[in-house]
Parts: structure tokens; sequence; C-alpha cells
């Protein structure tokens, strides 16, 4: 007989914040959670069922704690592929897919695929070093990213002129053409085991000029409904395209015309989806929760505009009335 949601044990990678909001929302489930951290103090620990110190990149150490799990999901990228695709081959659940993770864990490769699935992203040259970067003087400006282990605004930098190429890195990159925007939009897009598939309201977001980190969000984003349409309909082109299970945060530019670009994606609760622990009437980490399981996906609007409207239709029922 197949588990239900409240049996199964579910292993995460990873013990961060992030993990431990998840935790939160799955424990109203009455989940058994065990988390893989290579630190001794994570986030985490104090909810976790149980707790396995060791290193995310391991196979053999990935391997042998997925093995006593009936599921396997991350907090956090950068963790060894090669162990969740033994898993899966050994009748283990790991959700986001393998596949999507591998992808995700390279810029280079992501982008390439936003391109050959007629994915909407800003012109791109792949390099190889910080002296074929030099190469390509006639792209600038450019972003110059890291193709692997950019993480929370590292990873980045802006090359705005020749005299810039001193900040490109000196490893596998690529460089994206600095487009003119007039926001940076997320949306949180999930899909469950059965192929439902639901969506927040789009986010602008708001980054640190240097940093390069989130710093404040606009929830609701202050966009017109098509473009709002337009946001949501390409979030979920993405999920298609990426054929994944969980949630996914899909980052956007809105250029000045009106249209849209994917800049990159992430595999997991983001930073771009915090609000919604109290502003939506499903959180990113239930939402999270509820795809892998395999349970209905919850509701997504803004709980206090859907109050607010719901008011707002009271009172002039009454003052109708009167």
């Amino acid at each position: 007989m197949k588990k239900t949601a409240i049996g199964k044990t579910l292993g995460i990678l990873g013990g961060g914040q992030l993990g431990r909001m998840f935790i939160q929302s799955a424990i109203s489930y009455n989940a058994t959670i065990h988390i893989l951290d290579p630190d001794a103090a994570a986030p985490c620990r104090p909810l976790a069922h149980q707790f396995t110190q060791g290193d995310l990149l391991d196979e053999e150490t990935v391997f042998q704690f997925g093995m006593q799990c009936d599921l396997i999901t991350i907090e956090i990228e950068k963790v060894n592929t090669n162990a969740l695709k033994r898993l899966q081959a050994a009748g283990k659940e790991v959700y986001p897919e393998p596949e999507v993770i591998q992808l995700i864990q390279d810029k280079r490769l992501q982008k390439a695929f936003y391109e050959e699935h007629g994915i909407p992203t800003a012109p791109f040259r792949l390099t190889s070093d910080r002296a074929d970067a030099q190469r390509h003087t006639d792209f600038l400006p450019a972003v110059h990213k890291l193709g692997r282990d950019g993480y929370d605004g590292r990873g980045v930098q802006i090359i705005r002129e020749a005299a810039d190429w001193d900040k490109a890195f000196d490893a596998p990159g690529l460089l994206e053409k600095l487009v003119p925007f007039s926001l940076e939009l997320a949306v949180i897009v999930a899909k469950n085991t059965a192929g439902e598939v639901k969506s927040y309201p789009a986010v602008a977001c708001a980054f640190h000029p240097t940093a390069n980190l989130v710093e404040y969000l606009y929830a609701p984003a202050p966009i017109s409904p098509e473009v709002e349409a337009c946001a949501q309909a390409l979030a979920r082109q993405v999920i298609d395209a990426l054929d994944m299970t969980g949630i996914l945060a899909v980052e956007m530019f809105l250029l000045e015309d009106g249209s849209l670009l994917v800049n990159e994606v992430a595999p997991r609760p983001h930073n771009s989806g915090h609000h919604t622990i109290e502003g939506n009437f499903t959180s990113q980490f239930e939402q999270h929760f509820r795809a892998i399981m395999g349970l209905p996906l919850g509701d997504t609007p803004c709980a206090a505009l859907r109050l607010w409207l719901i008011y707002s239709v009271r009172l002039v029922s009454r003052v109708k009335r009167s």
C-alpha cells in the first residue's frame, strides 16, 4: 500500500533557515522529518526528528542518508546529484528531480535551456575564463556570472566597459547583456506529483545596489493586469518545460516596452516568497510540502486582498439594503 503523506519519512538536504520554515509547515501534517547538513548547529536541528551532520556534496553521505527516507527534497541546490539519481533508481522519490537540480546548478546550462525551449531571456555568451571573457568587449555593457556556485548575490559582476574586465571571473561563466528594465519581478509557481500547477501573484524585488541581495518586496507587484497575466504564463511555461515537481521561484526582468525576460530560477522555497507565510492563504513552504507529497495544492491569492474584497462586497450590500 502506498504510504500517505503522514506515513512518509521526508529527508531534506540542507538545514538552514529555509529548511526550518519548511519544517514549521510540515509539522502541521505530522510528517517525520530527517535533516542532513554540514553544520552541527544548523537552524533545523532543534525541529528535526532526526539530524545528520554531513557533507551535502559527498555522494555516499547523501546516498546513505536518503536510503533512510521515503522521499528526499532540497533546501539548497548545492548537493550531490549523482547520489540523488542513485536514490531514485533505488525506488526513492526525489523532488525536485535530480536532472532539474543538475541543470539549475550551472547557469550556463540554465541559459542554454531557456534558449532551446523558446523561453525569453537576455542575450548571452558563454565564457571559459577571464581571458576568454575579455574577447567580448563588443558585447558590453554586460553582467558576468559564474557558471557554478554563485549564490546569495555572489558570483555576479557588472562589466560596463573594458576598464572593468579585472572584475571578471577567471572560471567558466557567461556574459549576459545588461538590459534596461523597469522592475525585477518574481513569481513562485508549484507543480504537484499529479501535474496540478498553481502560482502566486507576482512580486517586485528591490535589490541592494552592491550586495545583489533582495532587501524588500512589493506584494503584489505594481504592474498592470496584462503584465501580471504574462508573468503568470511565463512562470508556468518554465516549470512545464523543466517538467519538475515542487516549488519554483522564477525571477524576471520587466522591460520598458512591457515584455518579460527570465533571469534565473530556484527549485526550492525562495526569499521572494517569504511574505506568503502571513500574506497568502497557503505559504510557499506548505505549498512545496503539498506538491512533493502528492497533496492537492493550496490557494495562492493574497489573503488580505481577498478579505478586503469580501468586506467591501458586504459593506456595499448593507448600504444598498439600508
